[in-house]
């Protein structure tokens, strides 16, 4: 896997990157009390085939013995990511919900997340919301070219830790494009335990913060997929796919317009 994408690599990645939003979208306008997780993860594939995209998460193992079961991974609640798309679950007046979606297009992978409110939500719930989207933003502000992979980490670690939130160190962002994952690892704190390159480019990359509003410890429920915190409190989750340019970051899967 070439860590720098070609031009021709970068165009095909713009265009499923725009696949990939436009399906987001899709499944964001549907969401509502009483909508199924099923019923969304449906919209969202059938969106996707349609333009000629692929479900780069169906079917996926992350070098486990389960399979992911859904095209979206929707995490209600106390779940932090992963929770398989597939249930039968409806989502209730007040949830929050992350919806994390990944596509093949032309041979190549983006990766993006959102967290949406379910009607009318806590302000400590849309605070926490807002925070974790803020995060990724400054983040991807900080990807330029000639900086440290940890520049990145620095501005997302600063801007969500004033709030006293959990900031989630078990997930990290990562490399993107040739496979589902790739290196390099992006950690959402400053850690000498990651490597720090510098950014380079053509390099493609997911920023992902994903934020609590207790405790970052999680455990795995037994569908072998869903990271839940410990704590039971909210969690929010945020993604886009970047390539590093001459003159800083282009994001490759911009937020629906909804």
């Amino acid at each position: 896997m070439a860590l720098i994408k070609s031009t021709h690599d970068i165009e095909s990645l713009r265009k499923g990157g725009k696949i990939l939003s436009d399906a987001l979208g899709a499944a964001i306008k549907a969401v509502k009390p009483g909508v199924t997780m099923r019923e969304l993860d449906q919209i969202a594939e059938d969106f996707m085939r349609k333009a000629g995209a692929e479900p780069s998460f169906l079917g996926y193992t992350a070098g486990g013995d389960t399979p992911f079961p859904a095209t979206v991974c929707i995490s209600q609640n106390e779940e932090v990511v992963h929770g398989p798309g597939n249930r039968e679950i409806a989502l209730r007046e007040g949830d929050i919900v992350g919806l994390d979606i990944g596509c093949w297009y032309e041979g190549l992978c983006t990766d993006m997340a959102v967290t949406v409110p379910v009607g009318e939500v806590t302000t400590e719930a849309r605070s926490l919301m807002n925070v974790t989207k803020m995060s990724l933003q400054k983040g991807i502000e900080a990807a330029k070219a000639g900086k440290k992979l940890q520049s990145m980490s620095q501005a997302i670690e600063n801007t969500i830790k004033p709030h006293g939130y959990g900031i989630v160190t078990s997930y990290l962002g990562h490399g993107v494009g040739h496979a589902v994952h790739e290196d390099p690892l992006i950690p959402n704190f400053v850690s000498d335990r990651f490597e720090n390159p510098e950014l380079r480019v053509g390099m493609v990359l997911a920023l992902e913060p994903m934020v609590t509003l207790g405790s970052e410890e999680l455990t795995i429920a037994d569908d072998d997929w869903s990271a839940i915190t410990v704590d039971g409190s909210i969690a929010a989750h945020f993604e886009q796919t970047i390539v590093i340019t001459e003159t800083g970051a282009e994001i490759l899967t911009p937020f629906p317009q909804i």
